[in-house]
């Protein structure tokens, strides 16, 4: 740790964020809190699904927050005839007859998975060792990744024809899930005309994968207090029907709740949220302003809440 002292640490941290923000604010025109929120999740060693129509930017938002970190960037586009082995590699013969292991895009620190529901559950869940033990497993062979390493997933909601809704156990291994709304009129006057001049914006590197190691660290060592983990932990519970702790917004509206990854994201993304905040330690306003992205993709709503057009955001506000 090149720092004295973790309040050093977390002053240059949030100057870091800053200089990172105002990278990306060369190409990307407005969209604050979505970008909050996945620097949120960078700091937080933790994987993201960006959720929006076409043409919100998801992809090219991605992009410009890999170029202003320096670290290994790899797209890879999910289609129904994708591979596992297109992910992941496969083992080859060499001219010696051989076998040799190429590696496959997910060798990198960060994995931009675009469009992820255009693709089957058998390579949807090649992911999965990689986004839990950062590493994967070829041929009985055990490959770590490169730290750090997040994947970063966009999602297409309208189009539903030749989609494959991801499952649960993989939507839970995302730290948050971002939905993206269309820019203001005044965003869009400013977007068009960024886009449709000549004008080329370069976004410089100001972050290195050591720095982002350290503040990931530097989050895990934010003391919290009991009271903030207590809320934090019984919002989770009140998403589950079973629960003690239900209320009768859950009983009338969820068939299923949260589990415990929620709780442990919550926590993990309210210290982070503190720090950008010029905090150092979270309260119960910093659980709040993170629940929605951790919630939103851990609950399902029954048959009534859809019945009633009754949203899963609106279930957590009022939980919260």
């Amino acid at each position: 740790m090149k720092y004295s002292s973790d309040v050093e640490a977390a002053e240059a941290m949030k100057i870091a964020y800053e200089k990172i923000r105002s990278e990306i604010g060369k190409v990307i025109v407005g969209q604050d809190d979505v970008v909050k929120k996945l620097l949120t999740a960078i700091f937080c060693q933790g994987h993201c699904l960006l959720v929006g129509v076409p043409g919100l930017a998801k992809t090219l938002l991605i992009q410009t927050i890999a170029s202003s970190l320096d670290l290994k960037f790899n797209r890879i586009q999910f289609t129904p005839d994708l591979m596992p082995s297109d992910i992941l590699g496969s083992e080859t013969l060499d001219q010696n007859r051989n076998f040799k292991f190429i590696r496959g895009p997910i060798f990198a620190n960060i994995i931009l998975a675009d469009e992820i529901n255009r693709t089957p559950p058998k390579t949807q869940s090649a992911l999965l060792e990689a986004m839990q033990e950062y590493s994967v497993t070829i041929a009985g062979a055990k490959h770590s990744l490169d730290r750090p390493f997040f994947v970063l997933a966009t999602q297409n909601p309208i189009e539903q024809e030749g989609t494959y809704p991801l499952p649960e156990a993989q939507l839970d291994r995302f730290m948050f899930m971002i939905q993206l709304d269309y820019p203001s009129y005044a965003e869009e006057v400013s977007i068009v005309k960024s886009t449709t001049s000549d004008n080329k914006y370069q976004v410089k590197e100001v972050i290195t994968a050591e720095e982002i190691m350290d503040f990931q660290h530097l989050v895990r060592r934010v003391p919290v207090t009991d009271h903030v983990i207590e809320y934090a932990v019984k919002l989770v519970h009140k998403t589950r029907p079973t629960s003690t702790h239900a209320v009768k917004d859950t009983n009338d509206y969820l068939e299923w709740g949260a589990g415990p990854r929620a709780s442990q994201a919550l926590i993990l993304a309210a210290k982070c949220n503190a720090l950008l905040s010029g905090k150092y330690s979270p309260d119960i306003e910093d659980i709040k302003a993170v629940a929605l992205p951790v919630l939103r993709h851990r609950i399902i709503r029954n048959f009534k809440a859809e019945a009633e057009g009754i949203s899963v955001d609106d279930i957590i506000a009022r939980l919260v």
